[in-house]
């Protein structure tokens, strides 16, 4: 009876083991490498300044996009109003800096991206994607080298903006016997007649990031595309006489804007224009998706045309977007981007944006009279970058220059103006 007892328990015992050998035990990732993926693919976040016009209604017509293709996948749209981004960059830089990033965000291709995200670490190189994408092979060359650096490929570029673009309203510049002007002096001419016409405003501008894109634009008309091109590489002193002119140009155009410009968005300046308030206003061709949002026909209630003393030259930027290192959502953000540089994701949202499509594949049948004269002068002007979006100024130097310009608004003072910039090409820029 004993030796049945001892073999019984016996036997137990090493069933007891058995089992236990196939138990999962408390600490093994049973649980957590099933539902991984499945947070992984649940969303993604989208960080952006497009809340309003003819932006906010783009990045739309692309989320559409993303959810037909990605349909399991949230599109979260962290968007933050005002400012033309400075807002939204100031919350970005917040997130930052507290290991918070979004999944991807909105950057201007040129030293926005290479000389703030790239040099800090804070966004991966995205080759990989334009391997199996095939981008390199439709995206333009132009491009490539703003958004790399050492050989990698740091973010994904959805369109191609003007920056030099006078807007103007037809029937007030008929009505007081006025022609579109070509040169800065014709144009001078133009807003001194209608000014003396009792035209309310001759020249619409915003907030203050609306007064350096204009400031800009003068500074392009005035030194021409090397001189302009020298102030960004140190080949252009900040001191010369050349720049002095533009200064002294812009200050007179200011002499032209309306009162009120400071309590004004670019969105309530532009419509000056299309409702006949004003005759002319200088603005991004964002402008021209806003006209439309607003039912507005080309040709009609807007006419356009370079910035006078910048014809032949195309000031460009361009919308990309990026990966985040530590990415919360990373394979779903990389769904994001091809769906971003993609040509169905283009011709989507670049017809609405008022922008055209940097691939130069898009479907020219999708786009406005407006859009297409656009890429016509995208393939045969001068190219130049832009300093208000990015493109040839890091964040550090467009800063103090913007801290310049709003000491300048208010005391117009072009001498001291003058020498804060050649202060801030020493600080930030290649002035040495």
């Amino acid at each position: 009876m004993q030796k049945k007892l001892f073999i019984f328990i016996s036997i137990m015992l090493i069933a007891a083991v058995i089992l236990a050998g196939c138990t999962p035990k408390p600490t093994e990732p049973a649980v957590s490498t099933t539902e991984a993926p499945k947070t992984e693919a649940t969303q993604v976040e989208v960080f952006s300044w497009w809340t309003g016009g003819g932006e906010a209604a783009g990045l739309e017509a692309m989320r559409k996009v993303f959810n037909t293709q990605y349909p399991n996948i949230e599109f979260v749209n962290a968007a933050v109003a005002g400012g033309a981004g400075t807002n939204a960059k100031a919350v970005l830089a917040t997130r930052l800096q507290a290991g918070n990033p979004p999944d991807s965000w909105q950057g201007h291709a040129g030293q926005e991206l290479i000389g703030t995200y790239v040099a800090g670490n804070q966004i991966e190189p995205l080759n990989f994607l334009y391997d199996e994408e095939g981008w390199l092979s439709v995206m333009p060359e132009t491009l490539i080298p703003l958004i790399s650096k050492d050989g990698k490929i740091y973010s994904v570029p959805v369109n191609i903006h003007r920056a030099n673009v006078l807007w103007y309203n037809p029937k007030v510049l008929s009505d007081n016997n006025v022609q579109v002007p070509k040169t800065l002096d014709e144009w001078f001419t133009a807003l001194e007649a209608l000014k003396a016409a009792g035209v309310e405003t001759p020249l619409a501008m915003g907030e203050q990031w609306t007064a350096m894109h204009l400031m800009e634009t003068v500074l392009l008309g005035t030194l021409g595309s090397d001189k302009y091109n020298g102030l960004w590489d140190g080949t252009t002193d900040w001191a010369s006489a050349d720049v002095t002119a533009a200064i002294d140009n812009f200050i007179k155009l200011l002499g032209y804007t309306n009162s009120d410009a400071t309590s004004l968005s670019w969105q309530d300046a532009s419509q000056l224009v299309v409702n006949g308030q004003a005759a002319f206003n200088v603005m991004g061709d964002w402008a021209e998706g806003y006209f439309r949002e607003l039912g507005k026909a080309p040709e009609t209630d807007y006419g356009w045309a370079p910035v006078p003393g910048t014809g032949g030259t195309f000031q460009f930027l361009s919308d990309s977007f990026v990966l985040a290192v530590n990415a919360p959502h990373r394979d779903a953000a990389i769904a994001w981007l091809k769906v971003a540089g993609s040509k169905a994701g283009q011709d989507a949202f670049n017809p609405v944006k008022g922008s055209i499509p940097a691939r130069k594949d898009g479907d020219r049948a999708l786009y406005g009279v407006y859009l297409q004269s656009a890429m016509d002068d995208w393939n045969k002007d001068v190219v130049v970058g832009s300093l208000t979006h990015g493109v040839v100024a890091n964040d550090s130097w467009k800063t103090e220059i913007d801290t310049a310009l709003g000491l300048f608004l208010s005391s117009k003072d072009g001498k001291a103006f003058q020498t804060a910039l050649v202060a801030a090409c020493k600080d930030s820029g290649p002035c040495k």
